[in-house]
C-alpha cells in the first residue's frame, strides 16, 4: 500500500500492485485494474517512487514464515 493525496488535499492509501498505469495530463492519473481513476497531488515519478519502496519493504522482510506448508 502506498500513501497519496487526492487533488483535493484527502488523504489516500492506494494498493500498489492494483495500479494499471500512471499519466501525467497535467494532472497526475492513476488508472486501477478494475477502471477506477484517481487524480493525485504527486507527480508521476513520486508515484513510481513509492511503489518501488513499497515493493523493496516486501522484499526485505523476506518469506512468510510457515507459506510453504500452507501450499
Amino acid at each position: 500500500m502506498i500513501r497519496l493525496t487526492r487533488i483535493n488535499q484527502v488523504p489516500l492509501v492506494l494498493n500498489a500492485d492494483l495500479i494499471e498505469h500512471v499519466e501525467t495530463a497535467p494532472d497526475t492519473i492513476i488508472s486501477m485494474t478494475n477502471g477506477q481513476k484517481f487524480v493525485v497531488l504527486e507527480s508521476s515519478d513520486d508515484v513510481v517512487r513509492k511503489v518501488i519502496e513499497f515493493r523493496r519493504e516486501i522484499l526485505r522482510s523476506g518469506p512468510v514464515q510457515g507459506l510453504d506448508r500452507a501450499l
